[in-house]
């Protein structure tokens, strides 16, 4: 079973396809605010999952984490209108410093391929 790379860097790749499943990198957004850059993150995770041959219906598990857990009613008012309300997928969320001070939530995907 082959496996592909999107986006490959010397560190990390994007997305990495094995068989059937999708695997997100963390992806982060631009924006003043937890709800401009939630909207941004999956904007992002919308392109890779196309690019992958896949959609939000097939997302399995999402890991979201915000820098401020206060934070959380306004990533979710973007969330939950985003989400495939047939498919939602298991889902956590959880507070945690995140890898620039500028971020304010970070969102980890795993997809299926239909």
């Amino acid at each position: 079973m082959s496996i592909v790379r999107l986006d490959k860097g010397a560190r990390m790749s994007d997305a990495v396809i094995h068989g059937n499943t999708i695997y997100l990198a963390g992806q982060v957004g631009d924006g003043p605010d937890v709800a401009t850059q939630t909207r941004s993150v999956l904007a992002s995770i919308d392109d890779l999952l196309a690019r992958a041959g896949s959609s939000k219906a097939n997302i399995l598990s999402a890991t979201i984490w915000l820098s401020n857990i206060a934070d959380f009613a306004e990533m979710n008012s973007v969330w939950d209108a985003w989400v495939d309300k047939e498919n939602p997928p298991a889902r956590a969320t959880s507070e945690g410093k995140l890898a620039a001070p500028q971020f304010k939530v970070e969102i980890i995907v795993v997809a299926a391929k239909p």
